[in-house]
């Protein structure tokens, strides 16, 4: 690729994602955001100010460009249309389900103008549908288990927060699943990242997925947001802004991440530090292989080689367990 505008590229992801592309010659890296004057610039990289939600201003940042990479949730849809309909690879971090669906029927129009949009480019989903796929090939027969770790100590949105709560208060479960060293075996708490609904149409599979956070302490108060009495009461706008303010000012717990993978006795993980950077650096292996990527709207999963991919992920400085082939 040789021109990548990053819409959002001023946030954590974006920023690695922007680092990860300029650390090798050859590619033009554009990060975009509102406000570029009040963020600090990413050193070989140019910077655009853009907002998705102006058609006008859009169209006239794509001029020249031959990817996207979108880490804001504002308009993805739209800006996916707008780059499709030119011909324009695009990538999307996006966690919500809703927003991968609506990208999904993007499908045929992007056949039609020789495009690749790539969708689950991230830690969940993105990271968890490769192994989800190793772990499927291996165990065929049995159904997934996905479990993540998230460090609460790392630097979340107010968004991201909000996302997390309402979460954990939609669904109801929890279990036992080991994760890698240091954390050793944690409850997941059940929680509606888009696996659950992606890999039964790619893989065919039952999928079951969870969270939880290296602290405990945080795990067990988020996780209290499934009670109704407690869930009447983040419905207050007022509680709601106070609670997430407080949590995105205090961080209990570190950066580390692990994402495990189970089918019966199969098992893989991805563990390492700083969700952002695992997230950026997946999306910059991704941008450069465009190229050899067919036309359409694909899941991750469905595009490349799980094993040869993750290998090259964990080279980034992550720890990949892939277990043992059956």
């Amino acid at each position: 690729m040789k021109t990548v505008l990053i819409v959002g590229g001023y946030g954590a992801v974006g920023r690695e994602a922007a680092h990860a592309l300029t650390s090798r010659p050859g590619t033009k890296v554009v990060v975009a955001g509102r406000n570029p004057a009040a963020a600090q610039p990413v050193p070989g990289t140019t910077a655009m100010r853009v907002d998705a939600t102006d058609p006008a201003g859009l169209a006239r940042a794509l001029d020249g460009v031959d990817a996207v990479l979108m880490c804001a949730e504002t308009g993805n849809v739209d800006v996916a249309r707008a780059c499709v309909e030119r011909g324009i690879h695009y990538l999307d971090v996006t966690a919500s389900h809703s927003v991968l669906a609506e990208l999904a029927r993007l499908d045929g129009a992007a056949r039609a103008h020789g495009a690749t949009v790539v969708l689950s480019v991230g830690l969940v989903p993105g990271v968890s549908n490769l192994l989800a796929r190793v772990c499927s090939e291996r165990a065929p027969s049995e159904d997934l288990v996905i479990g993540a770790l998230l460090g609460s100590g790392e630097v979340h949105g107010p968004a991201a927060l909000a996302w997390t709560f309402d979460g954990l208060g939609q669904l109801a479960g929890s279990w036992p699943l080991r994760f890698p060293a240091p954390y050793g075996e944690r409850v997941v708490h059940r929680f509606p990242f888009s696996d659950q609904y992606t890999l039964p149409e790619t893989l065919g599979v039952g999928v079951r997925t969870g969270l939880c956070l290296d602290s405990r302490l945080v795990t067990r108060l988020m996780s209290l947001a499934g009670r109704p009495a407690v869930a009447r009461l983040l419905r207050r706008p007022r509680i709601r802004r106070l609670l997430l303010s407080a949590l995105g000012a205090v961080h209990v717990g570190g950066d580390g991440f692990a994402v495990v993978v189970r089918a019966g006795a199969v098992q893989a993980s991805f563990a390492g530090r700083r969700q952002s950077r695992a997230t950026g650096h997946m999306a910059a292996l991704l941008i450069r292989e465009l190229p050899e990527l067919p036309s359409g709207a694909h899941h991750v999963e469905q595009l490349v080689d799980p094993v040869r991919f993750l290998d090259d992920l964990a080279a980034g400085g992550f720890d990949l367990d892939l277990g043992e082939p059956a």
